[in-house]
């Protein structure tokens, strides 16, 4: 048990990479707070989760949202007296040419994508600096590296991320918090899953490995980093992208 007796806060864990992540994280031990907008597809994760013998809390959360994010980590300590782990997974898209893209859509996906994230890593980093002990890490994506037509709103998101996961790195390293990303190329998702056959299989030709990867590629990486194997790894950002990136 790589993490027995670790309490972890996994945002957007209701399904696709969140929930793959929430799940490899119990399995190795830890007791996992399960947030997501989608409240019932929270209990439905967290129902698995103590299927295997590990305590939740489940929370509708809204990372956005700063009240809800403190009351969130209020409950996690009065529970469990601790948070050691946080995944910053909540994300969306709002995919528009840049010519056309609403500002609304601009401003909502920076508000879940980045300020969720900065968000919900200041609500945990007082208990850990306290505990001088933490593991935090944020979901990033290949697309923050090299851009794609129709997601500068999205892209800009995760580029931000990437920025705040090495100055938070900087910041708490004193403490003996680590903080990474992970920076996901085309994963099996829900979302991925509605594209057609023919787009698939164009995207499949930029990867070297010759195809999608799964949420389990991503959550054995972020379980290596929220593990002590990774004690000396901090302010990096970690490609799961079958090389399409390199």
């Amino acid at each position: 048990m790589l993490l027995e007796n670790k309490v972890a806060l996994v945002t957007g864990a209701a399904r696709g990479i969140g929930k793959a992540i929430a799940l490899t994280l119990a399995g190795e031990g830890a007791d996992i707070a399960v947030s997501d907008v989608n409240l019932e597809g929270a209990e439905s994760a967290a129902e698995e989760i103590e299927s295997r013998g590990r305590q939740t809390l489940v929370s509708r959360m809204d990372v956005s949202k700063i009240k809800e994010v403190n009351e969130m980590v209020d409950k996690i300590l009065d529970k469990f007296g601790r948070i050691d782990i946080l995944i910053n997974n909540a994300g969306i898209t709002a995919d528009s040419l840049l010519i056309r893209m609403k500002e609304a859509d601009w401003d909502k996906v920076i508000e879940i994508n980045l300020k969720g994230s900065f968000n919900c890593l200041k609500a945990v980093a007082k208990p850990m600096m306290k505990a001088r002990s933490g593991k935090v890490v944020n979901m990033a994506s290949v697309i923050g590296l090299i851009g794609n037509v129709g997601q500068a709103n999205y892209a800009a998101s995760k580029a931000g991320l990437i920025g705040l996961t090495k100055s938070s790195a900087r910041e708490l390293a004193p403490r003996g918090i680590n903080v990474n990303a992970v920076a996901p190329g085309f994963i099996k998702t829900p979302m991925t899953e509605r594209l057609s056959d023919e787009i698939k299989g164009e995207m499949c030709k930029q990867i070297p490995l010759n195809r999608f990867g799964a949420p389990e590629d991503v959550a054995k990486v972020v379980l290596f980093l929220v593990s002590d194997s990774a004690a000396y790894v901090t302010g990096q950002v970690i490609n799961i992208d079958g090389g399409m990136v390199m």
